[in-house]
């Protein structure tokens, strides 16, 4: 049996280009996983694997690696940046026992980083803070240290200073210890030595010192009071209060470097080994029934227990599918069975192997605590539960964002028709935020993301991993419909022509919903006249019908159904005849209830040189961009705002435009807000086009 104490799983995660693959590879260079370091820029990066990645110098997808340090076995998952593929950091972290989160110490928290930090907050992810870059331009730790309490409301606990900025950045002098790590050449992680403290950092280092020792004694009521008596912890004390306070989300200790100079990651190695959980020290999954109901047990870290695990992502590759999965409790062998708790159906493990990126070692057997990818699960897909088939139970499924833009796609020639109906079924399992669907009026195959870099990189998968070329037509927005008023009215289906008929009638209340509350439905009917047999039939049906809204025909959104009173036929009333009624009801009453075109507004956030900076504020508000902020950098100036993602197609290309090629921007969903009415008719017109034409 495995020592679990010894276990850390941890993903890296971050904004774009803040370094997080960077520091992956430094991180496997140090433990020795590798003995050549590749650069992302080169497109040789070990967890940048696939050719797109290599070539854009990005992460697309999660990469899953280990090795060992300090005695201890680090599983971690290096994970993407980009807005646009977010569900990789999502699922990640959904299975992570702690994260490293990396910030750019020159662009500080960016907005993908709020997001990531928003999604291990949910999860309950320990983390710990590495401030990157701190070699570059504009770098400023005790700048960025303060963003991450303002703009993420975290505590950063500071465990390190720097030694010197920019061009003069050497090292890093250890709180804790009082002692300078100097490295001397930027090429060797290896390079460096130990010395006393700069003479001119000892009042800083002393200042900072005292606020990591007040913040550590709070965790321990004995040490606190002989510290408030004037009696410093040991250095072990510290670090156990340290750790506790990291476990409980109290703070985030802070760590400081150059991933890319080879300077300062062997501290956040340590701190990874002293300070985030292992698999026993996290809080245990919660357990549901099959129906869904939490039953009160939890899913224990204990190879001897019930199996539960979690498929958290699907990959193909030339062996096969490989499902990535966090086993939380029991064990699993080669060959063993297991149910999968989604599908009601058992499968067999065909094989088990640990990842190195896309390289892989064989498995006999895996436990509780172990991140693996099992070969030969044929209908399992991401979120689904594997259990102990004579003692079933499932975890908290996850969650995925709706896609936000659309574009139809068709293969050049016939051949490929049926060559891309297997490759899009592959990719969608793949990944949960791609779908894939046919336009009911056009027949053209439309495929849906979170924007155009996911959308372009999916139809160069297809290209080249799948050998399917096809033509893309131009990007959809995700429109979608609500009502603005209040409508009270009735309606009766009834159906007689011999033998047995069909009768419904009600009366009924549609009403605008709170924001984001989806659809909901209540029914306020006393006495009987609509049967309560018959009011899951009524829900069924007007929340099928919400597919597909009265005005454009996209979704209808927040919207309240009040079933206020009817009438029944002892004979001639069913299910059917009551689900025809309200499907006639909604036909009848949406039109009458003002209904408003939605479109998907934009958080953009845009870097500009100070030079182009009323340029691109222009260019925003021609855009219908709405400017929330504007904050001064070191380089350039940050423009935050809210724009329609309708605007925003080739945005990229034109910033480059106007920035002389300086320009970058980001951008994520926000929320829905209603179109202006020029943009509505036109959006309007442009689907009843559509419609006509089919």
């Amino acid at each position: 049996m495995k020592d679990l104490s010894v276990y850390r799983n941890i993903g890296i995660f971050a904004h774009v280009d803040a370094g997080k693959t960077t520091t992956t590879e430094r991180i496997l260079k140090l433990t020795g996983k590798i003995h050549k370091t590749g650069e992302v820029h080169d497109g040789e990066a070990t967890t940048d694997f696939m050719e797109q990645e290599q070539e854009r110098g990005i992460t697309i997808q999660s990469a899953a690696t280990s090795c060992q340090w300090a005695d201890h076995t680090l599983n971690i998952i290096d994970t993407p940046g980009h807005v646009d593929f977010t569900i990789e950091v999502y699922r990640s972290l959904k299975v992570l026992d702690g994260g490293v989160g990396v910030f750019c110490g020159s662009g500080g928290v960016e907005p993908q980083s709020e997001t990531n930090w928003r999604y291990a907050n949910e999860s309950e992810v320990a983390r710990i803070i590495f401030v990157n870059k701190l070699d570059r331009i504009g770098a400023d730790f005790y700048r960025v240290v303060k963003q991450i309490k303002d703009v993420l409301a975290a505590n950063p606990l500071v465990m390190v200073l720097p030694i010197g900025v920019e061009d003069n950045f050497t090292g890093v002098v250890d709180l804790l210890t009082r002692k300078a790590w100097v490295w001397s050449d930027s090429t060797d992680p290896m390079s460096y030595e130990i010395t006393d403290v700069p003479a001119d950092m000892a009042e800083q280092v002393e200042e900072w010192r005292e606020k990591l020792i007040e913040a550590a004694v709070e965790q321990d009521d004995d040490l606190l009071e002989a510290y408030l008596e004037g009696n410093e912890p040991g250095i072990d004390d510290i670090k156990r209060c340290v750790r506790k306070g990291t476990i409980n989300l109290d703070f985030f200790p802070t760590f400081c470097g150059s991933a890319f100079k080879n300077k300062g990651v062997q501290n956040v190695l340590n701190a990874v080994v002293d300070f985030l959980p292992n698999p026993t020290e996290v809080k245990p999954q919660p357990e549901m029934d099959l129906e869904g109901q939490e039953t009160g047990d939890v899913a224990e870290v204990d190879p001897n227990k019930p199996l539960r695990a979690l498929a958290f992502k699907i990959m193909d590759d030339r062996y096969g599918a490989l499902t990535f999965t966090r086993i939380y409790s029991g064990t699993i062998r080669k060959g063993d069975s297991v149910l999968n708790t989604f599908t009601g159906k058992t499968e067999r493990i065909g094989r088990i192997v640990e990842m190195h990126a896309d390289s892989r070692e064989e498995l006999e057997y895996a436990q509780a605590g172990d991140i693996v990818a099992l070969l030969g699960m044929k209908n399992t897909r991401t979120g689904h539960t594997l259990a102990d088939p004579k003692n079933p139970a499932t975890l908290e499924p996850m969650v995925f964002p709706d896609p936000v833009i659309s574009i139809a796609i068709a293969p050049k020639d016939k051949a490929g028709t049926e060559k891309m109906g297997v490759a899009l079924n592959k990719m969608v399992q793949e990944d949960p935020s791609f779908q894939v669907a046919t336009d009911e009026d056009s027949g053209e195959t439309l495929i849906k993301g979170m924007g155009e870099l996911h959308l372009d990189i999916k139809v160069d998968i297809l290209n080249r991993t799948h050998g399917v070329e096809v033509t893309m037509g131009k990007p959809q927005v995700a429109y979608r419909e609500t009502i603005t008023r209040m409508i009270d009215d009735s309606y009766t289906h009834k159906k007689q022509s011999g033998g047995s008929g069909q009768y419904g009638k009600i009366d009924y209340r549609i009403e605008p919903a709170e924001k984001n509350a989806g659809y909901e439905f209540e029914s306020q009917v006393t006495g009987g006249n609509v049967p309560r047999e018959y009011w899951g039939a009524i829900e069924k049906a007007f929340r099928s019908c919400m597919g597909e809204g009265t005005l454009a025909g996209y979704p209808l959104l927040d919207v309240r159904f009040t079933l206020l009173d009817g009438g029944f036929h002892a004979v001639d009333s069913s299910a059917l005849a009551f689900e025809i009624a309200t499907k006639a009801a909604y036909r009848q009453s949406v039109p009458k209830a003002g209904v408003q075109l939605l479109e998907p507004i934009m958080k953009v956030d845009v870097f500009s040189p100070d030079d182009n900076v009323g340029d691109v504020i222009g260019d925003l508000n021609r855009r219908r961009g709405m400017i929330k902020a504007q904050e001064a950098g070191a380089t350039g100036v940050r423009v935050k705002a809210d724009a329609p993602l309708a605007e925003m197609f080739g945005y990229i290309g034109h910033l480059r435009t106007i920035t002389s090629g300086r320009g970058q921007f980001s951008m994520e969903f926000s929320h829905y807000a209603a179109c202006p009415n020029n943009v509505a008719e036109e959006v309007i017109k442009e689907a009843q086009e559509r419609k006509a034409a089919s």
